[in-house]
């Protein structure tokens, strides 16, 4: 029955004044006259059964056809609805449970940020639950984001008069018997009930009925932890396919599909939120003569996206408003400051360095923008969508002078930089734990508790270190770079070290330290191989980081240049220039009494013999190596030994393999994969399974071969993401289940 007019245009379809309608509306006349009812019926344009209908229940003061609060006539927007399935499918079973046990009503809290299509899921469910709920779906703005959202007692008399309770009724029971009026009527009725965009949990809880068939769907930004006995129903960002189909259906399946990678690049910059996909959509739909290209760059700008992201008189930054305008000072201010964040995400020990809190009242203001629906969290981890950044960007500039802000962003960046020199130290040689006088907001009362923090805020102290960079501070540079050298070991796959470590050789040769210079691209050299498997690309920084310790007149410098040009070399199939190149090395390693540097070199002179499958000298090189550290155990800092032990234990099994040895070389390998383990390094852990899992298909163990794939498959988010990858492949393939044949280790 619903028409989707506006009051003005129902008014002009009957001839009836906008007055008279809105009368109506608000329950001000409750007995219409019949013509009034009969323009009514014209202007919507209604049926011959639909119009007796109205009219009759005219005549009986019980207008269910038309009330205050719709029922039956929801607002438009909800036709060219995508995804949400599984909250769609949540909400069918909600509502088909069967009540009888506890008597209670269902109630749904539908949560999310500013624009993430709360109301229009709430309209699309309702009307796919419609036959679930015989006596009507009613929707109530609550106005919860107006400053003077309407009082309770109104909007519970909405409720009444949309169910058809006289106003006979309503006066008998007076201001003090509503609320009980209201939960007897609403425990005899199945109805669905929407209440839309709530302020908070005071403004709802006298709205909820507490027994009976009836469902309520409650849509807030806020999450109204407050409320007992509610299913939550937090809503997100749409994925990025179901953006580009939500594009599709606004601007026409032959614009979209021209224009398939501009189409996404728009999504993407509209963060995939509903309410800018929306914008987005409407404003290519009315301009025809423009590319989605030429939107995709027109929001390519990151300072102008936000207003660019207008309609008429629907802008994203308008919704966003409305929730920053309700914040406490406190919360508003740390909502700004989050803009300084350069990461995607933070913690609250980082939040607090932008606003100056103690620890635990800096939680309590993040956890007040999450209630507020302008920041989400994941486990220990805050984030702010890419939307609200710009926006608390803008929030910041307007608001706060600027040289504060500056001195905001550099004490987050020194903070950032002094914590990752303190949690890097743990793997350095005569460093450890953090010294007694240290006095941080961050536990780093381990290795692995520093491991985590390092990986968690890697994103965050990689930009300070840029920053840096760019301010001329190559002190602090070479300081970070030199501290995180040894943990390097620990997440090789990050993908950011050669970075770090070619920025710290800029930064010395800034300095004018020679020596530094060539450390730094030692390091640089060491990555841009193993990181990068760019072998060919680090002879010249080895080349080069021999040059600079000759001018600094430092041995040890100079054979680890040589180490790194071996190591380069083998990887490259060229075991002469490797080889003379790691006999430089053991020469001078030897001459300077450096043990962890010649165990080093004749690990990799194994490593060279392996390479080229000379298996019987390779086994015999490396338990001579073995040997060697086992002798100079006392001499050797513990996560060297480690990480070398690994990688003798993995290279004598792949040797063994390759000899036909499966069962021996099951067990180094089971030795390597726990050694790992034990010490934390998740990333060659996942490298150390796919090798055991060959091995024992070799040995035809095919069930334990699967296992050590679903271990390796499941190792999480802390391993080497393209051992995961191969260990699902494989898996997928039917490796391990007897279908499949080893494929050798190589």
């Amino acid at each position: 029955m619903a028409r989707s007019l506006t009051i003005e245009g129902l008014a002009e379809a009957s001839g009836m004044s906008v007055r008279g309608i809105g009368d109506l509306e608000r329950g001000r006349r409750a007995a219409p006259q019949r013509r009034t009812v009969a323009a009514l019926a014209n202007g919507l344009g209604l049926a011959e059964a639909e119009r007796e209908r109205l009219l009759a229940s005219a005549r009986s003061g019980r207008a269910t056809g038309y009330s205050p609060a719709g029922v039956h006539a929801f607002p438009r927007g909800v036709d060219d609805f995508v995804g949400r399935e599984l909250e769609l499918r949540q909400l069918a079973q909600l509502a088909a449970a069967d009540r009888t046990a506890t008597g209670q009503a269902v109630v749904v809290a539908v949560s999310g940020a500013p624009g993430a299509g709360k109301t229009t899921l709430a309209l699309h469910a309702s009307r796919q639950l419609a036959g679930d709920f015989p006596h009507g779906q009613l929707m109530i703005d609550l106005c919860g984001t107006d400053e003077r959202p309407p009082p309770t007692a109104e909007l519970m008399v909405a409720v009444l008069k949309a169910l058809g309770v006289p106003d006979k009724e309503l006066a008998k029971a007076g201001a003090g018997g509503r609320p009980e009026l209201y939960r007897r009527i609403l425990a005899e009725r199945r109805c669905l009930l929407v209440l839309d965009n709530a302020r908070d949990e005071a403004q709802v809880r006298p709205l909820l009925p507490g027994s009976g068939p009836a469902m309520v769907i409650v849509t807030s930004r806020r999450m109204l932890t407050g409320l007992d006995a509610v299913h939550r129903l937090p809503l997100g960002e749409l994925s990025p396919d179901e953006a580009a189909e939500f594009l599709t259906l606004l601007i026409g399946k032959e614009r979209a599909t021209a224009e398939p990678e501009a189409l996404a690049d728009v999504a993407r910059r509209c963060g995939h939120l509903a309410l800018a996909l929306r914008i987005a959509g409407n404003w290519l739909a009315t301009r025809t003569g423009w590319t989605v290209r030429r939107l995709a760059d027109r929001l390519g700008h990151a300072e102008r996206r936000l207003d660019a992201l207008a309609a008429g008189d629907v802008r994203v930054s308008g919704a966003f408003d409305l929730s920053y305008r309700q914040l406490t000072a406190t919360a508003a201010r740390m909502f700004r400051r989050l803009a300084l964040v350069p990461g995607p995400d933070a913690s609250a020990a980082l939040a607090a360095q932008l606003t100056g809190q103690e620890l635990f009242d800096a939680e309590d203001t993040l956890e007040e923008l999450v209630e507020a629906g302008l920041l989400g969290s994941h486990a220990d981890r805050y984030r702010l969508h890419d939307l609200l950044r710009l926006y608390a960007r803008a929030r910041l500039t307007a608001e706060e002078f600027g040289p504060a802000a500056e001195a905001s962003r550099k004490a987050l960046h020194r903070w950032l930089l002094e914590t990752a020199v303190v949690a890097g130290r743990w793997y350095e040689p005569d460093h450890g734990a953090p010294p007694s006088s240290w006095r941080g907001t961050v536990d780093l009362s381990s290795a692995e508790r520093a491991r985590r923090w390092l990986r968690a805020e890697g994103a965050n102290w990689l930009a300070a270190l840029r920053a840096a960079a760019r301010d001329g501070d190559h002190s602090t540079v070479v300081e970070v770079a030199e501290a995180l050298h040894w943990f390097s070991d620990q997440w090789v796959f990050w993908g950011h070290w050669p970075e770090v470590f070619g920025t710290a050789a800029r930064s010395a040769r800034a300095l004018g330290d020679p020596l530094v210079e060539a450390t730094q691209l030692n390091y640089h050299a060491w990555a841009v191989t193993l990181c990068e498997g760019r072998p060919r690309d680090s002879l010249p920084l080895s080349a080069a980081a021999l040059a600079a310790a000759r001018r600094a007149g430092d041995p040890v410098q100079q054979a680890w240049a040589h180490q790194y040009a071996s190591w380069a070399h083998r990887i490259l199939h060229e075991p002469d220039a490797a080889f003379e190149e790691a006999d430089r090395a053991a020469e001078m390693f030897r001459a300077a009494g450096d043990v962890l540097g010649l165990l080093q070199v004749l690990h990799g002179r194994a490593l060279i013999l392996e390479a080229e499958k000379r298996d019987e000298e390779a086994l015999a090189a490396f338990e001579e190596v073995v040997a060697f550290l086992d002798e100079k155990i006392d001499e050797v800092e513990p996560h060297s030994a480690t990480i070398t032990r690994l990688g003798l234990l993995a290279g004598i099994g792949q040797c063994l393999g390759r000899l036909g040895r499966w069962t021996q070389a099951v067990e180094h390998l089971e030795a390597a994969v726990a050694l790992c383990r034990s010490s934390d390094n998740i990333g060659l852990e996942g490298r150390n399974l796919l090798l055991l899992a060959d091995a024992l298909l070799a040995a035809d163990r095919p069930e334990r071969a699967r296992r050590t794939l679903e271990r390796c498959a499941a190792l999480g988010p802390d391993a080497n993401p393209d051992s995961v990858a191969r260990a699902r492949e494989r898996l997928t393939q039917g490796e391990g289940t007897g279908r499949s044949t080893a494929p050798g280790i190589d």
